[in-house]
């Protein structure tokens, strides 16, 4: 169950021509890079994920309980995918970025569950619960109760474990301390996101709108569904992690990484998430940013600038092989996910991988 996605698409990408050659063009390295990820780092993320798994099993409320495993069970790929950067570790580092990966990424995923689809979650909760994230990535923040505002049901101490769980684990990093405000600024914003995009229809769009505007002036040339998809990803955070794995972090560079990934990467990651997710999202009344482009042609030529923009930035990075694998990894993943042929945008998939150049 776990493995479904990557192996899924995996075999999906050597299937089909087109797809096949784009796996060809990562060259020695890439390839190398790629028979790790999947050979390696996917293995021991799924192993991670299934010991949490089997935590949520446990869950003492059914509604909880529900949406933990639904969370695991069709979003594994976001814990998979999320320890990409794995791959350029080794040994014990690898194994420790892992290990904060699944924990944190899963409490992303739980929380966007609870919010999305119990109907006893009040909007005043939204922010509430995603304290368990910001807290999850500050060691030194008091352990809060993330409930008090609902829903008022028993996890059983699941919640408040997957966020000792990722404390654990960043405490042990030895260069958190340089990329720390950088992560807290980016869950900030997830936090702020969470609490308006899952408002009544009505006023969540004028809400997220308002939040680009607040921010506008710093993150200028976008349209305020690609600010919010940027607030909306993970990859940012896991960045930021691998730079705090390192003995040593120089400044410069987790300003330049950070300033590449947010809101370039972030912004590219959620948008191909909302691609795939448009016929999802249409039957349960979800805000699709996607679909705000005005037509489907727009959407996939401002992706494709996004795009474009994005691989120029992650080429100026120390490592820069690194992050362009990450790229072009996503990139497959997400183009050539089954859901893609499923809703017939193989089309407008093939258009934003030719972006990559």
């Amino acid at each position: 169950m776990i493995w479904r996605d990557i192996a899924t698409t995996t075999l999906t990408v050597l299937a089909r021509p087109s797809r096949a050659r784009r796996l060809m063009a990562l060259g020695p390295r890439g390839w190398r890079s790629m028979a790790r990820f999947l050979g390696v780092v996917v293995p021991f993320a799924s192993r991670k994920l299934g010991d949490i798994r089997r935590r949520a099993a446990c869950i003492p409320d059914p509604a909880l309980r529900g949406e933990a495993l639904s969370s695991i069970d069709r979003k594994a790929y976001h814990v998979q995918g999320g320890s990409i950067l794995a791959t350029f570790l080794h040994g014990e580092h690898m194994r420790r970025y892992v290990e904060i990966v699944a924990p944190l990424e899963t409490i992303y995923d739980y929380l966007d569950n609870l919010c999305d689809r119990l109907p006893d979650v009040p909007p005043a909760a939204y922010a509430t619960l995603h304290h368990a994230l910001t807290d999850a990535l500050d060691p030194s923040a008091a352990i809060a109760d993330y409930y008090r505002d609902g829903p008022y049901r028993d996890d059983g101490g699941y919640l408040r474990g997957l966020v000792e769980a990722t404390r654990a684990g960043i405490r042990k990093l030895p260069s958190y301390g340089a990329v720390a405000p950088r992560i807290a600024e980016v869950a900030s914003f997830y936090a702020e996101l969470q609490s308006r995009k899952h408002l009544a229809p009505d006023v969540r769009e004028l809400s997220c709108e308002d939040l680009y505007a607040t921010n506008a002036a710093r993150f200028p040339g976008l349209q305020w569904w690609e600010f919010a998809a940027a607030c909306g990803s993970s990859l940012p955070v896991f960045a930021m992690l691998l730079l705090a794995s390192q003995p040593e972090t120089d400044s410069g560079d987790v300003a330049a990484t950070f300033d590449a990934y947010f809101p370039n990467v972030s912004a590219v990651h959620i948008l191909l998430d909302y691609f795939i997710d448009q016929e999802e999202d249409r039957e349960h009344r979800e805000l699709n940013f996607v679909a705000c482009y005005a037509t489907s042609a727009e959407a996939v030529e401002r992706v494709r600038c996004l795009l474009g923009e994005t691989a120029a930035r992650l080429r100026t990075l120390a490592h820069a092989d690194r992050h362009a694998f990450l790229l072009q990894a996503m990139c497959l993943f997400y183009l050539t996910h089954p859901k893609v042929f499923a809703q017939r945008l193989h089309v407008e998939s093939r258009a934003l991988l030719a972006a990559l150049g």
